[in-house]
């Protein structure tokens, strides 16, 4: 059978029965051709395409591996939970799938072990905490070795609740401290190591895209070897490929590092030294917040580094000096500290004499400053570690515009916008209040907020809210919370997915938010008839990676820096309106330069689904009391 007919089969077994959209089958053949040549693709997929079976079915008929590599955890968990047990149950075709995560996802049996065998020895038959998990709830530790001894996978996402940072920290580990399978007594056991064999036996191996950049930094020995990758949500993938081959130093890192010497050695001098140079190192940062490094190091940062080093490479010299037994808790334990302490040495050198192709700078609260590092570009990391051996499919529901250079495919690719399915001209109208003062101009927040209050009175609440910042976010729930009827939520009163439960649960309510809601929130129904944006999401001038992106742009920056951004981000946060053929809606930007900016208004508009334009709010307000209206 082919691609086409083996995707109208699955397609069909959908609940409820389902019709194979032109779009689709465009995609999964293209993807079908990639496959077979190893080339690369890239292709906008709308909402409602069905892009996940479009790419699925092809990588499973193939009989290549291909890595799917997502960029949201509710994303892998839908991939593994749900659409590839329905693909394997629809097709002709044996194959086996697997998600592999980070390491510290998975809890670490020996940590477990370590810790059971202390409370083995404890008089009262209690939990005793051993030094690495002094801070964490005992209770939540004790219900975690409970559990760690009845999986069988070993990864937190099977939790039926959420145990606090230091609790889990307390029973796992990160790649900067294990010691590796052959050296840990519990290495044939590992649940990490058995994740990473069952994805060495897979064809099929969902991922996270922190995971896959870790890999290409790691020059491809975390993954298993494969013919395909397949990114989806690839708007994200130039700027997490450049987080995941940078480094971040925080202060805590030092405590963290001292608890680690601590486990081995009984020196408190030793292990306060080592702690202590995080305040030194906080302290050094502090006058450097929001500020890039463009030049010498400064000479309190020079000296922070300097100490800490000293520190570190004396606990080192400390632990080399123990002897504990071949294969003992105490001998896994000194493996740990060693390589902890190696690694945030290493970094601590590359803040000393960074590369050129990097850019640093310091970010984060005063009290908790970090010192950042990235590639500046990772189209050449990514041609010559990745795209000159794996194909690869890039796809999402918008592709900015220059992703292929930016992420170095090669010039031979082919580029494909397979539309979406939806009736958009129909079902949805874009409104641009070209009426309200430039948003630069003091007289643009009240005036936004009057506008704000207007359409949401017109759409009966319903309304997701986005703003660029938590500031102008803040400001308008203080104005309209006392002006409408109606339960405005803002992003600080709940977790994220209890708010989007609360908001879709209740059809009046209104939700507030910032940029993490642009993209990844799927609310359907009419409990979303109204999306605002309160400015054109331009990102800051100050911000220090790509600051020096456009510096090395030069006269080309806004049209390859700035504007695919702006571009990229108000179709998310526009795409959050329609998310099935049933809904209808505004989507309403209070920004005026939409409408009266000749220079890039049409990058913009073209960006968004084909929906129809007004300027006039009479009839975004008669459209909305219509849907408001019983059928």
């Amino acid at each position: 059978m082919s691609v086409t007919e083996v995707l109208q089969q699955v397609v069909a077994a959908l609940p409820g029965g389902g019709e194979v959209r032109e779009g689709q089958v465009e995609m999964a053949e293209a993807v079908a051709r990639t496959l077979s040549s190893r080339g690369h693709l890239v292709v906008q997929a709308g909402t409602g395409t069905g892009k996940s079976l479009a790419y699925l079915v092809p990588a499973v008929l193939s009989g290549h591996r291909v890595v799917v590599a997502t960029a949201t955890k509710a994303l892998q968990d839908q991939l593994a939970g749900k659409d590839l047990p329905f693909v394997a149950d629809h097709v002709d075709v044996p194959f086996e799938f697997a998600v592999l995560k980070g390491r510290s996802n998975y809890v670490c049996r020996q940590r477990v072990a370590e810790l059971t065998r202390k409370a083995d020895h404890d008089a009262d038959h209690q939990l005793t905490l051993d030094v690495l998990a002094e801070r964490a709830p005992a209770e939540e530790v004790a219900r975690l070795i409970e559990w760690a001894g009845e999986t069988e996978i070993g990864d937190r996402a099977e939790l039926e609740w959420e145990p606090s940072p230091a609790a889990w920290g307390a029973v796992s580990v990160g790649s900067k401290e294990c010691p590796g399978s052959n050296r840990c007594p519990q290495g044939e056991a590992c649940f990490a190591e058995a994740a990473r064999r069952r994805a060495a036996a897979a064809q099929v191996v969902v991922v996270n895209l922190h995971l896959y950049g870790l890999d290409v930094e790691a020059g491809g020995v975390i993954l298993p070897e494969h013919d395909l990758v397949v990114v989806d949500e690839a708007h994200q993938l130039e700027d997490i490929v450049s987080t995941t081959n940078g480094l971040e130093i925080g202060a805590g890192r030092f405590p963290a590092a001292a608890r680690a010497v601590a486990s081995v050695l009984e020196d408190p001098k030793l292990v306060d030294d080592v702690a202590g140079a995080g305040p030194i190192w906080a302290a050094a940062l502090a006058p450097l917040v929001g500020r890039r490094q463009r030049s010498a190091l400064p000479e309190a940062v020079g000296d922070a580094v300097t100490l800490a080093m000293g520190r570190l490479d004396r606990a080192q010299a400390a632990l080399r000096a123990v002897s504990p037994p071949s294969g003992s808790d105490a001998a896994t334990r000194r493996h740990r500290a060693q390589k902890q302490l190696g690694a945030l040495t290493d970094e601590l050198a590359l803040v000393v004499d960074a590369p050129d192709t990097h850019v640093a700078w310091v970010e984060g609260p005063d009290h908790n400053p970090s010192w950042r590092m990235a590639p500046i570009d990772v189209a050449d990391l990514l041609a010559g570690e990745r795209w000159s051996r794996v194909g690869a499919v890039l796809t999402s529901a918008t592709i900015p515009p220059g992703l292929a250079d930016r992420v170095g495919l090669p010039e031979v690719h082919r580029e494909l916008d397979v539309g979406s399915p939806f009736d958009y001209e129909a079902h949805a109208l874009l409104y641009c209040a070209a009426h309200l003062p430039e948003p630069r101009s003091a007289e643009f927040e009240e005036a936004s907020h009057d506008e704000l209050s207007a359409l949401i009175r017109a759409a009966g609440g319903r309304t997701l809210a986005l703003f660029t910042s938590w500031r102008a976010m803040e400001a308008a729930l203080e104005a309209l919370r006392e002006r409408l009827p109606f339960r405005l939520l803002g992003q600080r009163d709940l977790p994220k997915p209890a708010l989007v439960e609360a908001f879709a649960a209740e059809p009046e309510t209104c939700l507030f938010a910032t940029m993490g809601f642009w993209q990844g929130i799927d609310v359907p129904g009419p409990t979303l008839s109204l999306v605002t944006i309160d400015k054109l999401p331009f990102p800051r001038p100050d911000e220090p990676l790509l600051q020096a992106r456009r510096e090395r742009a030069r006269e080309t920056a806004f049209r390859t820096i700035d504007l695919p951004r702006a571009v990229t981000l108000l179709a998310q946060g526009a795409g959050r309106l329609i998310r099935s053929a049933e809904d209808r809606g505004v989507v309403a930007v209070l920004d005026p330069r939409l409408a009266k900016n000749a220079g890039y208004r049409w990058d913009l508009i073209n960006a968004l689904p084909p929906m129809r334009r007004t300027r006039d709010r009479a009839e975004v307000e008669a459209f909305l009391e219509e849907l408001r209206a019983p059928d």
